[in-house]
């Protein structure tokens, strides 16, 4: 007699608890996948970015930068059109230009709350997002690279200029003042996840500078949740260059603990050949996948299709790349007696 499946929906409401540590476009592209699947989220973000917008901000307030901590919000954002496309709102005159509606909101907030997680905390309300935006630390913190060659510069948005002038690797980066104390809810958050996701994102700026904050790592540690690298697609212009997938491990591996994670996933999408001279054009590449020096690491690679080409341009496809992660979990760590867990249809299957 052939048996039965039973099938149960999974809202996403009872989705896996998910805390990604991150910064940039990357993490927030992330987001608007992972919202698809779970409302657990917690994203965990640097606030060492001292460029743009979020840099004047910055200097003429004494407020962290509000841009990577604003772009998570946006992705996790539940609105009117008419909201999303304000708060998306970059002014194109005056002393405002270049200044997004955003930032500005959120300064606005942090002028009227106690502290800027508080203010990150009160954006969230009014945009309904999903799941939770967290500053790393509140801390003034600055970001210094030491290159190869001894040289070294105070500043993120500073550091592509110097690598370039230096024309060698960056041996290691820090936090000024060092060792500052991460945000105590984030921690929790790390702790208490069922998967833990680094990236993606600039390895040196957006990735590493979050695990340079106390705390942070022994939360890694400590979790008992599936911990994987999201590893970039292409090499970094003015960060990465020459790199490939094991040294990108073994950066974070020597800024952090060696063993922090256990899994990296990268992309096998095919790249267009157009694509890619024009990034070799700009001194970027695809990213070389080295997967035995890797396993040497203690890292597993796992390879799927989570890339896309939008625009010219090589980026994570936010849906693909949540899926991926989201199975990834359902694989190596749901267990059902009798059956497995099927994320490709919100279902529970029971044998």
């Amino acid at each position: 007699m052939e048996k039965q499946r039973v099938s149960y929906r999974v809202p996403r409401a009872h989705g896996p608890k998910v805390a990604v540590i991150g910064g940039g476009h990357g993490l927030s592209t992330m987001l608007r996948g992972l919202k698809q699947y779970t409302e657990n989220i917690t994203a965990i973000v640097t606030v060492a970015d001292d460029g743009g917008g979020s840099g004047m901000l910055r200097q003429d307030l004494g407020m962290p930068p509000p841009g990577d901590i604003r772009n998570c919000l946006e992705a996790l954002a539940n609105t009117e059109p008419l909201m999303s496309e304000l708060m998306r709102y970059r002014f194109t005159e005056g002393s405002l230009a270049g200044q997004s509606f955003g930032n500005l909101f959120l300064a606005a907030l942090n002028g009227i709350s106690p502290s800027f997680d508080m203010a990150v905390s009160r954006m969230s309300e009014v945009l309904a997002i999903t799941g939770r935006v967290l500053p790393v630390t509140t801390a003034d913190v600055q970001l210094e690279a030491e290159f190869e060659n001894g040289a070294s510069v105070v500043g993120e948005s500073k550091i592509f200029h110097c690598k370039k002038k230096e024309d060698c690797r960056i041996r290691q980066v820090r936090l000024l003042p060092e060792h500052p104390k991460a945000l105590p809810a984030a921690m929790e958050a790390i702790r208490d996840a069922d998967m833990i996701v680094l990236g993606p994102g600039s390895l040196y700026t957006s990735v590493i500078p979050n695990l340079l904050v106390d705390g942070i790592v022994e939360a890694i540690r400590e979790s008992d949740g599936l911990k994987v690298y999201v590893c970039n697609v292409m090499t970094q212009e003015g960060e990465t260059e020459g790199y490939t997938v094991s040294d990108h491990i073994a950066a974070i591996f020597a800024h952090s603990a060696p063993g922090l994670f256990q899994l990296c996933l990268t992309n096998s999408s095919p790249i267009p050949k157009g694509v890619a001279a024009r990034y070799a054009e700009e001194g970027a590449e695809l990213l070389k996948c080295d997967t035995p020096a890797c396993n040497r690491l203690g890292v597993e690679v796992v390879d799927r299709p989570i890339a896309t080409v939008t625009n010219g341009y090589v980026r994570h496809h936010p849906g693909h790349l949540a899926r991926e992660l989201i199975l990834l979990h359902a694989e190596r760590s749901v267990r059902i007696a009798g059956g497995s867990f099927d994320y490709r249809d919100d279902t529970y299957r029971v044998e």
